[in-house]
């Protein structure tokens, strides 16, 4: 048996020992660091089965290790390894973009930089403290910092590296003001000792929503949510494809991680619950609404991602407006489940295809069923499941989430949700029609390493595994036997 918060212990010990290794490594070929993460993380992730939590512990005041952690603890080593296979494959482009005197100089720290990011997403999974969220979210952002400007001689990489770190100290700025607030009233940063407090507030509840409304508009810019998504289409067209990924899934997920939480603490108290509800709805429709509309007459694959993954924001903020419906929760966790399969599949057969034509744009996957159909038909069953076709994981998920909303009676929701599914299929499928009717401008082959066609075959397989049988992911949500359930003391 081993403690829950070992687990980011042994990641932060794995990023440090990675960056030591690549300090005093005389090896030209820096591959083996990425691989050493890889099989580390791997390891971490197996043994996060076999944990258990103590009843008493001085960090369970700041920390929890409920399912609900645990399963987003595994959502970010998953992510972060197929994140760094994805580099294995960059690693050509990354080169050419940064100074040193050898070939792969510089590139070992960016093979260690997205371990040490795992640890931060790990610990925003199980932060039941403002003070603990804080430090993780900090931990995150800065090393996404670093990673997205990567590629220095690269400008779109520094540009999408300063609209991020001013965006990104924008809603630090108003996390830290909003917990001041929220601490100023109910005089506790732990999110079971807000809700204990909340009932008991005398007068008005106006500077507690007030903290409430700027914590939220700080956790708006980290998952892409309207009107706080003005950086996401030039920063994920301009970082490193694998850290477009990574800030696509895993920063999304560990940011609704903390939605969830605080949404939980403020849905107890009646009177809040209606501003809390209210917030939720607006945010999800502009959401959806900008996000669909957005991606429309994108012609860069990156770049329609970007407004891709505002747009999903949206249908996982439905299920938030939708908390006090059974099974909102679980939908957020699948629909991310989901939504790490399909779109690290899409990053993964771009880099690949990128690689071989050039560039991004959806021109470049012209008649690629020609050139790879293995990595075509990849690349529509992925297109397939965002879109949310049956039989896909993808349709899976938008369906929880409208069942969550139609049990609130979120009609209203609903119904732009509907209409916004119908937009998503054309900016889609678009990308099919350029891979199977377009004709390509070089009809030389496209191949994949065998490793990166081995996590390929997982992840499609998945997504269609899923998408007749969602059962695992809510068994995973379930209390393990191994797991102790434990109350603040």
């Amino acid at each position: 048996m081993f403690s829950p918060i070992s687990l980011e212990a042994a990641v932060v010990v794995l990023g440090l020992f990675l960056l030591l290794f690549e300090a005093f490594s005389t090896e030209p070929d820096k591959s083996r660091i990425a691989w050493l993460g890889i099989a580390g993380l791997g390891t971490i992730l197996v043994l996060s089965f076999f944990t258990q939590a103590p009843e008493n512990a001085a960090w369970m005041r700041f920390y929890t290790a409920d399912p609900l952690a645990m399963f987003f603890k595994r959502f970010a080593l998953v992510t972060t390894i197929i994140v760094l296979v994805m580099a294995l494959e960059y690693r050509g482009v990354v080169t050419k973009f940064i100074f040193g005197v050898s070939p792969q100089s510089g590139l070992g720290e960016f093979f260690a930089l997205p371990v040490l990011t795992c640890a931060g997403l790990m610990w925003m999974a199980s932060a039941i403290d403002f003070t603990l969220i804080f430090v993780s979210v900090e931990l995150v952002t800065i090393s996404f910092y670093v990673l997205v400007a990567y590629m220095r001689r690269n400008t779109a990489s520094l540009e999408a590296g300063v609209k991020y770190l001013i965006l990104g100290a924008l809603s630090t700025g108003f996390f830290v003001y909003g917990i001041t607030w929220i601490f100023g009233v109910t005089g506790e940063t732990n999110l079971d000792l807000i809700a204990a407090a909340i009932p008991h507030l005398e007068g008005s509840k106006v500077p507690l929503l007030f903290g409430f409304m700027l914590v939220i508009v700080a956790l708006g810019f980290k998952i892409a949510a309207a009107p706080f998504q003005l950086w996401v289409p030039d920063v994920y067209q301009g970082a490193p494809t694998p850290i477009t990924a990574f800030l696509s899934v895993g920063s999304k997920a560990a940011g609704f991680v903390v939605l969830i939480r605080l949404v939980n603490t403020f849905m107890d108290v009646p009177l809040v619950r209606e501003k809390v509800v209210g917030t939720m709805f607006v945010l999800a429709a502009l959401t959806l609404i900008y996000g669909n509309l957005a991606a429309l007459p994108q012609t860069n694959l990156k770049r329609l991602l970007a407004y891709s993954s505002i747009a999903h924001a949206g249908y996982l903020l439905v299920a938030a407006a939708s908390f006090g419906a059974t099974g909102a929760r679980d939908a957020i966790a699948f629909y991310l489940a989901g939504y790490l399969l399909m779109t690290l599949l899409t990053f993964l057969v771009m880099i690949v295809v990128a690689n071989r034509t050039g560039g991004d744009d959806i021109a470049h996957f012209a008649g690629l069923s020609r050139r790879s159909p293995w990595l075509a038909f990849a690349m529509l069953v992925a297109m397939a499941s965002l879109a949310g076709i049956p039989f896909t994981v993808g349709f899976f998920g938008k369906f929880f989430v409208f069942v969550a909303a139609y049990k609130q009676h979120q009609y209203l929701l609903i119904g732009i949700g509907l209409i916004t599914v119908a937009s998503g299929f054309y900016y889609y499928l678009k990308v099919v029609r350029a891979m199977y009717w377009d004709a390509p401008a070089d009809d030389s082959r496209i191949h994949a390493q065998p490793f990166t066609n081995a996590i390929i075959a997982t992840l499609v397989a998945l997504i269609f595994v899923l998408g007749v049988y969602p059962r695992p992911i809510f068994d995973l949500l379930k209390v393990k036997p191994l797991m102790t359930k434990f109350a603040l003391r």
